[in-house]
């Protein structure tokens, strides 16, 4: 068990890692019915809508200029802020220009967020402990959600409100909780002092390229796994709800121990076993025809989430010290560069099979499959792929 001091980094990494979800869960769990119910969105809209959220994500590479002139924590700080802000008052805008218009405004703030908290990561966790404690990070994310779900599926199942008095709620006590951490916490100094323009190595082109797939891939699951349930099978908000509660449950109890395996059997194992489960995923998808199916494979899917871990703490064993914000940065860029436009462009293939979008879904998560076997039994710098590593064996 993980012990830290009151006020450690640790400890703040943990705080944050339990605000963001406050805001942003409930922007997700609510987005699908509240477009498509004040909206009237078709696949079209939600597919636009998406890849304007991923706008900011692809331009999170300014993160590391902004860093010339501002602490990383106090960034942190700022992007929790616009995230509770936006999601606040995403509900008095039920138009298509306002949900685009807020959702920007929310993506700016988790985006750059969720860049920054990267790098603070693997800077203040050293690389032994690094996969147990993003498990753990994952399941103080996932007592948050949890309570934003069951009280969604509550307030919409019992007590008959409405979506601006939910996003008001959550986002209001998100942005006291981010002026509280502000207030309580001091600025900890960085371990390395961190370059300040984006750096990229061609020692860490496998990284890259598993991040890029990520990102097409995590987007088809995002975007059209649950408007699929919505549309295709008619799930409920507290139905959603329901679904969103039970993944974030198995995140409460299993992501620490799946944090902790992915330390002893190693990246590449982790990624492959994640990859196999998401080929499979992705191609039930295309053919399901069960509600009850349907929402299994949700949750399914988002139990290889946890395995994600395995990426961070590679690129944290082969990067330099001083590369981490500049490669965290650059790897939300990269991620989202297929996020940015996949989303539009597969919700026209949409309106014509969806099948088609999760057979594509599971060809990205063959090649990242096949990636990933050229991770190295014991990943470092200078050997970073098993190329290097055989090239040094014969040197």
């Amino acid at each position: 068990m993980l012990k830290f001091k009151t006020k450690s980094p640790a400890t703040l990494l943990l705080l944050m890692a339990f605000v963001m979800p406050l805001a942003f869960s409930t922007w997700a769990a609510l987005i699908n019915n509240f477009s498509k119910e004040a909206a009237e969105f078709t696949g079209k809209e939600i597919g636009i809508l998406q890849s304007l959220r991923e706008v900011p994500g692809f331009l999170a590479f300014t993160a590391v200029f902004l860093l010339a002139f501002i602490k990383e924590q106090r960034l942190a700080m700022l992007s929790l802020f616009l995230l509770a802000a936006g999601v606040l008052v995403t509900g008095f805008f039920p138009s298509v220009t306002g949900l685009y218009l807020t959702t920007v405004v929310m993506s700016i703030g988790f985006h750059y967020f969720e860049t920054v908290n990267q790098s603070l990561t693997l800077q203040w966790i050293e690389k032994d402990r690094a996969a147990h404690f993003m498990g753990k990070v994952l399941s103080v994310k996932a007592c948050a959600s949890i309570l934003v779900f069951l009280c969604t599926w509550f307030m919409f199942e019992f007590a008959n409100v409405d979506y601006k008095t939910v996003y008001l709620t959550f986002g209001g006590i998100s942005l006291l909780l981010v002026l509280y951490v502000w207030w309580v916490f001091p600025i900890f100094d960085a371990k390395v002092e961190q370059t300040t323009s984006l750096v990229f190595r061609k020692s860490y082109w496998l990284y890259y390229a598993l991040v890029f797939l990520s990102g097409a891939r995590r987007q088809i699951f995002m975007v059209f796994a649950g408007f699929l349930l919505v549309e295709k099978f008619d799930y409920s908000v507290a139905s959603i709800s329901l679904l969103f509660l039970a993944n974030y449950v198995f995140n409460l109890l299993f992501a620490a121990k799946i944090g902790q395996v992915i330390g002893k059997v190693g990246e590449r194992w982790a990624l492959s076993f994640e990859y196999v489960g998401l080929i499979i995923v992705f191609l039930t998808y295309a053919v399901v025809e069960n509600a009850q199916l349907a929402g299994a494979l949700y949750i399914i899917d988002h139990f290889f989430f946890a395995f994600a871990i395995a990426m961070k703490t590679y690129i944290q064993k082969i990067a330099r010290p001083q590369d981490m914000a500049s490669t965290a940065a650059v790897s939300f860029t990269i991620n989202h560069i297929a996020a940015v436009v996949l989303p539009a462009v597969l919700g026209l293939v949409w309106l014509y099979s969806n099948a088609l979008v999760f057979v594509f879904g599971a060809f990205l998560a063959l090649c990242s499959l096949c990636l990933s076997q050229l991770i190295p039994r014991i990943p470092a710098e200078g050997a970073e792929t098993v190329w290097v590593v055989k090239r040094l064996a014969r040197a």
